[in-house]
């Protein structure tokens, strides 16, 4: 996928281009885009369509215009100019750490860390804009933020408060020597104890909302996450990740990727149950635990960097939060069951 900013006539747009795979069957065009651009709903697809802003080959199309193998599909939508999506909102931050030139925040699950198609207000940037002033841009234009988080997942996240920060801590993460610890409840036994999965992340091509793991070398970007567990239950294991790099859903698809997609997490099928057998009363309990926890278990529990003033190593460490929490008190209790494992 292409995608690109442009400002016409002073209103600022971003076009969308796909191709179609080789094997991709009949499907409305409002469809096929549905899964290829992140929170937009499919009444916008089609008043784009019904206004001439959906091109398949070149040549304008409907919304129940079907898609063939190999078509190239473009798409414009409006976007709100830049000083809407930043503009300050009085949103509460949980700030476990604040000096002169960084921020340690505990992101609760559910807050979008920056503004974007569907989600033009309510996020971290927002919040940060109204908590804290002259804060840095980033070369995405985007205040303060040198790493974001997916709206669902829980835990800390740093930002820059001054120039020197916000280069410092950029080098460091190129350089790879900031430290980061996720903790993520997965479907499973996972068998060894511990593991590196080293696997380049990409774009899925049949769903551009997913990432997808690539045996091709030449496709996608290096990604490496290792694990370890630190607890078993035996249709679900507690384990814990360090990132090496920081890919797009890294930590979910490279588990997805050996046989353990994470708790509940919908995007990449972890919302069914995918170990033990299905009888009711196990369902049941599967299905309260979804109830407890409606995201994928996943929490950036540590974040260790060099301060970027005096260059002494800091560490932060945050607690699971309460959904997480219950539920592995729930797995805890389960598990013990002879008739269950």
């Amino acid at each position: 996928m292409e995608k690109d900013r442009i400002i016409e006539e002073g209103n600022l747009y971003e076009h969308f281009t796909f191709e179609a795979d080789a094997g991709q069957k009949p499907l409305r065009v409002d469809k096929f885009l549905i899964n290829r651009i992140e929170n937009l709903s499919r009444n916008k697809i089609q008043i784009a369509a019904k206004s001439g802003f959906i091109f398949v080959n070149e040549t304008s199309v409907k919304p129940n215009f079907k898609i063939k193998p190999k078509d190239v599909v473009k798409v414009t939508l409006p976007h709100p100019p830049f000083e809407n999506l930043l503009k300050s909102e009085k949103i509460p931050l949980n700030v476990v750490f604040e000096d002169d030139h960084l921020i340690v925040i505990n992101k609760e699950a559910g807050l979008v860390v920056h503004p974007g198609h569907g989600n033009y207000s309510g996020t971290l940037v927002n919040a940060l804009l109204y908590h804290f002033k002259n804060l840095p841009v980033n070369s995405n234009e985007r205040p303060g933020l040198v790493h974001r988080l997916d709206k669902e997942t829980s835990g800390l996240i740093l930002v820059a408060k001054s120039n020197l920060a916000m280069k410092s801590l950029a080098d460091q993460f190129y350089n790879k020597t900031i430290n980061r610890t996720y903790q993520a409840l997965v479907w499973g036994n996972v068998q060894k104890d511990n593991g590196t999965i080293n696997a380049n992340i990409a774009r899925d091509l049949k769903n551009r909302l997913k990432m997808f793991v690539y045996a091709d070398n030449e496709i996608g970007k290096k990604a490496i996450t290792h694990y370890k567990v630190i607890e078993r239950f035996g249709y679900v294991t507690l384990i814990e990740c360090n990132l090496e790099t920081g890919r797009t859903h890294q930590i979910r698809v490279h588990m997805k990727h050996i046989g353990h997609t994470l708790f509940n997490d919908e995007r990449y099928g972890g919302n069914i149950i995918l170990k033990g057998t299905k009888f009711s009363k196990y369902k049941q309990f599967i299905d309260n635990c979804f109830k407890i926890l409606p995201r994928q278990a996943l929490h950036a529990k540590t974040i260790g960097f060099k301060h970027p003033l005096n260059q002494k190593k800091m560490v932060f460490t945050s607690d699971l939060p309460e959904d997480i929490s219950q539920v592995l008190k729930k797995w805890r209790t389960y598990s013990k069951h002879k008739d269950f494992l």
